[in-house]
């Protein structure tokens, strides 16, 4: 194995660019979107509009109603994998991603032991299964059946035990753009169609987060995906991959032919919604977030909305009845704003603003700008 001092340097520009490039955020590409919910190996989803903003920044043309026809079609789904949160996956993903992240789902269940005393497990899911299965029901009326079978467990501990135990989704119309409906949920099997089938290997889904967000660490894999002991399939995969490290000499592996382009690479602004993946997948998330501006994306568990100016965090939006809100942690020039507002004109006309979801006629937006102090 080679010493790490062989290996090139990434600082942080370079790898800013490098993961654009990855995220389909240097440049807006025509992929439909189904094709860019698989590449991206899932949009995070705790609110029902990220997802469809999240494709907004990244895809030419896209318009709310592609997402929507794929959520009512069942090409995607929303359901729990990722570091133990909601995400929109295809189909495919929905059935064989589920089983690589199970060992965290038995970590998250293990907190509620003492609440399940008495519970066979594997009974609960069979049991959780069929109700389920029958009609799609709320968690609510999974917990209260799972009493009726276990009326000395915790209540919250036999709903927690169903969402570990079952690949639970989310059922339309919750998660479609402009409609709303209470989270229902049944098995990704029945909803589908389709058994699970083969579960992605370890390696190939290493590869595929190389793939999305590379170059990276073990670390970071395991912050993305809410797994330990990675390292074993990293080292397995080293003859096929290219090693880096970063400026503080972590070691950081990639895909050879993956692009990497110049630090000095224009980045246009982008506005994220809450919870954009880029912003929660590295362990070391200086390549988004310059370090002194560590932790003011977030207030307690809420992420807030993100403005990326030349490939890094330089503030926060809202958006309400045509008026977006720009905060800026700093001033900039004129010219950048300019291109900040020319990307709010073009969100509110594509996107619209508010819980109505309307579209805001082109010109008729206002983009408000403002200071974030401290």
């Amino acid at each position: 194995m080679a010493s790490s001092t062989t290996h090139p340097v990434l600082g942080a520009r370079a790898l800013s660019r490098a993961t654009l490039a990855r995220q389909l955020l240097l440049h807006r590409t025509p992929m439909p979107a189904a094709d860019a919910v698989s590449h991206l190996v899932g949009l995070q989803a705790q609110n029902v509009r990220p997802p469809y903003f999240q494709l907004h920044a990244r895809l030419a043309g896209f318009r709310p109603a592609e997402l929507a026809a794929l959520m009512e079609s069942r090409e995607v789904v929303r359901m729990v994998t990722m570091r133990s949160t909601l995400h929109t996956h295809t189909a495919h993903d929905a059935l064989t991603l589920r089983p690589l992240v199970q060992e965290a789902r038995d970590r998250e269940l293990g907190n509620f032991r003492a609440g399940l005393t008495g519970v066979d497990l594997d009974r609960l899911a069979r049991t959780a299964r069929d109700f389920v299965e029958a009609e799609p029901r709320t968690m609510g009326e999974i917990r209260e059946e799972l009493l009726t079978h276990w009326p000395g467990a915790d209540p919250q501990a036999l709903s927690v035990a169903a969402r570990c135990r079952l690949p639970l989704v989310q059922v339309t119309p919750r998660g479609v753009w402009g409609r709303s409906g209470q989270v229902r949920l049944t098995t990704a099997e029945h909803w589908l169609g389709r058994p699970a089938g083969e579960p992605q290997r370890l390696d190939d889904v290493v590869l595929r987060y190389l793939g999305a967000f590379g170059p990276a660490s073990v670390n970071d894999m395991q912050t993305w995906a809410g797994l330990t002991r990675l390292r074993e399939a990293f080292e397995r995969l080293r003859p096929r991959l290219v090693v880096f490290r970063d400026e503080n000499g972590v070691e950081l592996f990639d895909l050879p032919d993956a692009p990497r382009p110049a630090p000095d690479t224009p980045a246009p602004p982008r506005f994220l919604p809450e919870f954009d993946n880029l912003l929660l997948s590295h362990a070391d998330r200086a390549r988004v977030v310059p370090p002194r501006l560590k932790g003011r994306s977030w207030s307690g568990n809420q992420a807030h909305r993100t403005l990326l100016l030349d490939g890094f965090l330089a503030g926060l939006w809202t958006a309400e009845a045509g008026v977006l809100t720009v905060e800026l942690f700093d001033p900039v020039p004129q010219a950048a704003e300019e291109e900040i507002a020319a990307e709010g004109e073009r969100l509110l006309a594509q996107m619209g603003t508010g819980p109505g979801t309307q579209e805001v006629p082109a010109g008729a937006g206002r983009i408000r700008f403002g200071s974030i102090r401290g």
